[in-house]
């Protein structure tokens, strides 16, 4: 079978699209043949060795996918031949079969096409996660969002207003905060061309904002730390800018605010019962119509590396997905 190939650590240009061996299902595991493979920031990263775990060279990348089952493990009883489904694996998606852990495995909902599956879980696992189970965010209260336009960053915008926020879009260009805006942003901020504490504190009247949702690390995390209100509670998604920030510890503590770290992948794997629920909600808002991820463009396996250039050069709002 074919697969996206990582052989030393560096940038998209280094992959390359090679015949491997067929997979073969493990106990409490499926072989899917894939469809469609969502692409994630982290991608670019654990390609280049900089993600929080790297995998023995050489690796497929890749974790959302969407496809068929092929084969079924030992103990699995949920799942079976020939079912459409979609999950997520820490990588080896960006090829034409997967092995997929059963528990991160499930049946594929009839009103969803393979490109949308394959956009969903980690986007929206991860925001609704993030919001919920860690940020705790109430209806009323307000959620500034970094890195709005992005995959993880404008699902948490469709979710911040399905849970009732008001939900603070910022992102680098009108364009992007545009598309914010048609997913529910109620405020916009563009962080190149304002001063981000002073014009939150005008936003919120001189309260602050009471979640931050940061995908992004980098220049601006401080500054938002600094607009957030009395208890607040700041979300350490990622570090997409490259920058991991270093952040005063007397700042959380003046404000009695939180730092509070994110990592739904360890939360999936680690809680799958708890996972299991926030999945079904989701899958219920998106048969509801209430949920939709914005695909930005779709590409062939081959032209993985173009891809993954793309959303390392910042020109993607939403998701990219590779068709297999």
């Amino acid at each position: 079978m074919k697969a996206i190939r990582c052989k030393s650590y560096g940038p998209p240009s280094n992959l390359a699209l090679e015949e491997i061996e067929a997979k073969k299902a493990g106990p409490k595991e499926v072989v899917v043949t894939v469809k469609a493979c969502g692409l994630n920031f982290p991608d670019t990263l654990i390609i280049q060795g900089l993600y929080q775990f790297k995998p023995d060279l050489p690796f497929t990348p890749g974790s959302d996918i969407a496809g068929i089952v092929k084969e079924v493990g030992e103990g699995v009883k949920h799942l079976q031949v020939g079912q459409e489904v979609f999950g997520f694996v820490p990588y080896g998606g960006l090829a034409e079969e997967a092995v997929v852990p059963s528990n991160a495995c499930f049946p594929k909902p009839p009103q969803m096409d393979f490109e949308t599956a394959a956009s969903f879980l980690m986007a929206y696992g991860t925001s609704f996660h993030a919001l919920k189970d860690r940020g705790q965010l109430k209806k009323g209260e307000t959620l500034l969002v970094l890195g709005a336009s992005g995959g993880v960053g404008l699902a948490a915008v469709e979710l911040g207003k399905r849970m009732g926020a008001h939900v603070i879009a910022a992102a680098s260009t009108d364009e992007k905060l545009a598309l914010c805006k048609s997913y529910g942003a109620d405020q916009t901020l563009n962080y190149n061309e304002v001063d981000v504490k002073a014009t939150l504190k005008e936003m919120t009247s001189g309260k602050g904002v009471d979640v931050v949702y940061d995908p992004v690390g980098g220049p601006y995390s401080e500054a938002a730390l600094r607009a957030t209100a009395r208890y607040g509670r700041f979300l350490v998604v990622g570090f997409a800018a490259g920058d991991i920030p270093k952040i005063p510890l007397n700042l959380p503590l003046l404000k009695e605010a939180e730092i509070v770290g994110v990592f739904w992948g360890s939360f999936a794997m680690k809680e799958p019962q708890a996972n299991m629920a926030n999945s079904m909600q989701l899958m219920h808002w998106h048969a509801e119509g209430k949920l939709k991820p914005h695909i930005h463009k779709t590409f062939e396996l081959k032209d993985t590396p173009l891809a993954l250039e793309q959303m390392m050069q910042r020109k993607v709002m939403g998701k990219l997905v590779v068709t297999v």
